[in-house]
């Protein structure tokens, strides 16, 4: 009898199904037992994915010996860790179901499928959150770990592309197709537009910035000899300038339309490149942030605080942990007790008693301040800062002083996007450092309007000082900006007396020239405010745009090192001048940055602290001068050597920085570039003619009578005595006006000589006629 035929199977199909009994030596209707053991390997195959795909979840697990393990691959594969256990699970679930057909349809879905991880793995490497499962950090990788960076770069990034398509083709055909025939129409209407033109002219203005060296000085030969100025062009608008500036200190109106249209001839100069500063600093070895995170938590509950540890923000100095309170809970016994409210007895029929909870309130955030000590003492650190609580967040940050420091140099500020940003859209833009989490941090010194930088010896004020200037220098012209540059130490600023961005010809070191120097300054401020009323302006930025400005004027940056040894030489007059440029010269354009290593009340006085509201406070001796220069306490426990706390206008709490760091080598490259021969031709007239002027008045006034003198008299008439300081406070003066009056009234014979310092007998009441 012929046998039946078996139906026929599909070529390239491999179907495996699940067998009746798993006990049998043999197979059921002529099937061999090899394949109910291959069946049963398979079976317990899908078992197994299925059991590792739920048991490698990246949840907190339970078995310490695997953390490291869980740890490295979060790291290494992030949130795309999800993708594959789910995967995984997928796989073992269909492997579970009994029949698990391979055939060419099956291949492709799952190529899609795979094709689709790997793309959607590229766009996670597009985020960079701060914490990833697990609690690992993926602010540097990225959320899709190690694999998605690598995705999101070279070659990855052709890996990237090709899933996205290979994925389209599979799942949506039509769509694909379509999308790809639409292509070269729309190439074709770019190239009609000129729009491939405009947008490579953009990213040439954004991008074309000179290498430095040799091809630095080819450009600016290529640029200066097609310019081709005339001989003549400065003088003629030197000329017309000088002749407006006549006509409004005579009081005349300055005319609508000029005598002769002066053309503005392109500017000459060119900006310095960054390869002149140095490259960032290798990243030194990292703190085990996890081992100081679980000590924290552990300090803190073995003084009876409930916290937990939610966030870790490193920085080149110090790391951030977010402490996030936890609860106090209140709890009592009482007696167990049945359905029937008769007590619970246990086997010796004593009865039983029950813990339960009577209330739950949060942690007082006072709690977690007041052991800082005890903190500082279990991190062996010299000193923590508790931020209660940081803004924006819901925790306490703790910042713990990193064991090996990273420098933060001024070209790794100036290179991100935070500082370009700001730079494209103002030439006062500063590169101040990175703050905890190591985010650049920028500032535009035009908004502020003025700075005021307070610290003790070594803090890292000339730094500061030092970074701000070289900053300015690698984005402002001297068309942008010029400096006014006060140093009394001598020394510390004296690198930049020869840069063409000085106002003046020279850095002041002397002190008796400070107080015409200011003098200057708010002639200046007071020559642009009649210049601003003429052309029916409010600020420096309107004149400079009005269509009939001949020459625009730049931003001038005053720049004081130490004010504590101007306010001894003339308090009176620098504290006088200081406060007038502070109230009247932001419109003007005129800016002030001051420092002083010794911020007392003297010093930084009420109207000077009313007149900077931004501020910059490095490491102080005492919460007494932290409170003069911050109204609040915390720069006592800074570091020093660059770290600092940044007190914007906007901002209700100060905010720690590490400032940025620029060697002397560094400025004396950009020194070097700045006083090149080839930019002598094109260096700006310095403003010494303001000095001399300021000067002349003030001898002037000198030379004449006081017309305090009078009230000098009638004071001295009140008291057998007087003194110099006795005029200063009674007359609202200055030392060296109250000892020219004091002379004076010597040479009257009003007052007796000199006794050692002491005050002066009162001779006469009237003056000898």
């Amino acid at each position: 009898m012929a046998r039946a035929k078996a139906p026929a199977r599909s070529r390239g199909t491999l179907t495996v199904s699940r067998p009746r009994s798993h006990g049998a030596r043999r197979g059921g209707a002529g099937r061999p037992a090899w394949v109910d053991h291959y069946v049963l390997q398979w079976h317990n195959l899908g078992i197994a994915v299925l059991l590792i795909s739920i048991f490698l979840l990246p949840w907190r697990s339970a078995i310490l010996a695997l953390e490291t393990l869980r740890d490295a691959a979060v790291e290494g594969l992030g949130y795309g860790v999800f993708l594959i256990l789910v995967a995984f699970g997928a796989l073992g679930f269909v492997i579970l179901l009994g029949r698990f057909t391979l055939t060419l349809r099956t291949l492709r879905w799952a190529a899609g499928c795979i094709c689709g991880i790997v793309a959607i793995w590229g766009v996670l490497g597009v985020f960079h959150p701060a914490a990833g499962p697990a609690e690992v950090s993926l602010r540097d990788v990225g959320a899709g770990g190690r694999f998605g960076r690598w995705l999101l770069g070279f070659p990855g990034v052709a890996v990237w592309l090709v899933s996205w398509l290979t994925t389209s083709f599979i799942f949506w055909p039509r769509r694909t197709r379509d999308s790809i025939r639409a292509i070269p129409p729309a190439v074709v209407r770019i190239w009609q537009l000129d729009l491939h033109r405009k947008l490579l002219a953009a990213v040439t203005s954004l991008t074309d910035a000179p290498t430095g060296g040799d091809d630095l000085m080819a450009a600016v030969e290529r640029e200066m000899a097609a310019a081709q100025p005339r001989a003549d062009a400065p003088e003629e608008t030197d000329a017309v300038d000088r002749a407006s500036r006549a006509s409004v200190q005579e009081g005349q109106p300055v005319s609508e339309e000029p005598a002769r249209a002066v053309p503005q001839r392109p500017s000459p100069w060119q900006l310095p490149s960054l390869g002149l500063l140095a490259a960032a600093d290798v990243e030194r070895h990292a703190p085990d942030n996890s081992a100081r995170a679980r000590l924290i938590v552990d300090t803190l509950a073995s003084f009876g605080v409930d916290a937990q540890v939610v966030q870790v923000n490193q920085g080149p100095t110090v790391t951030q942990f977010g402490v996030e309170p936890g609860w106090e809970v209140k709890t009592r016994t009482a007696p167990e007790r049945d359905a029937r409210g008769k007590p619970v007895l246990d086997r010796d029929g004593n009865p039983k008693f029950r813990t339960e909870e009577v209330s739950r309130i949060r942690v007082r955030v006072n709690q977690i301040t007041t052991l800082a000590n005890d903190l500082a003492l279990a991190l062996a650190a010299p000193s923590i800062r508790i931020e209660a609580p940081v803004p924006g967040k819901p925790v306490v940050g703790i910042e713990v002083p990193n064991t090996s420091a990273s420098i933060v140099t001024l070209r790794s500020v100036i290179e991100t996007t935070v500082f370009q940003k700001l730079s494209n859209r103002s030439k006062l833009a500063l590169a101040l450092g990175k703050g905890v989490s190591g985010e650049a941090v920028a500032a535009d010194l035009s908004k502020m309007p003025h700075l005021l930088i307070a610290g003790s010896t070594g803090a890292g004020k000339s730094v500061c000082i030092n970074s701000i200037i070289a900053c300015v220098l690698t984005h402002a012209t001297p068309d942008d900006v010029r400096f006014v540059i006060i140093d009394p130490k001598r020394v510390e600023l004296s690198g930049f007396g020869s840069i063409p961005h000085l106002a003046l010809s020279k850095v002041i070191v002397e002190v008796d020239e400070v107080v015409s120097t200011l003098a200057a300054i708010l002639r200046e401020m007071e020559s642009r405010y009649k210049r601003f009323e003429a052309f029916h302006v409010r600020n420096l930025e309107a004149y400079n745009r009005h269509p009939k400005v001949t020459a625009r004027l730049p931003s001038w940056v005053v720049i004081i090192d130490e004010l504590a040894d101007l306010m001894m030489a003339a308090p009176y007059e620098v504290e006088r001048q200081i406060c007038r440029l502070a109230q009247l010269a932001r419109a003007t354009g005129i800016h002030l940055v001051v420092a002083t290593q010794r911020p007392s009340v003297d010093v930084v006085t009420g109207l000077i602290k009313a007149n900077f509201p931004t501020r910059i406070a490095f490491a102080v001796s005492s919460q007494v001068d932290s409170r003069t220069i911050l109204d609040t306490v915390g720069a006592e426990k800074l570091l020093g050597r660059g770290d600092m706390l940044f007190l914007p206008t906007d901002a209700a709490k100060p905010r720690r920085i590490q400032g940025a760091y620029v060697s002397d080598q560094e400025i004396e490259r950009l020194v070097d570039f700045w006083t090149s021969e080839r930019w002598e031709p094109y260096r700006p007239p310095t403003y010494d003619h303001l000095v001399v002027e300021a000067r002349a008045e003030q001898e002037r006034e000198d030379d004449s009578d006081d017309p305090l003198l009078a009230k000098a008299v009638e004071l001295a008439q009140e008291h057998s005595r007087v003194s110099a300081s006795l005029l200063q406070r009674r007359l609202r003066i200055g030392y060296p006006r109250a000892a020219r009056l004091m002379d004076e009234l010597e040479e009257a014979g009003i007052v007796g000589a000199a006794e050692g310092g002491q005050s002066r007998e009162v001779l006469a009441a009237e003056p000898d006629a």
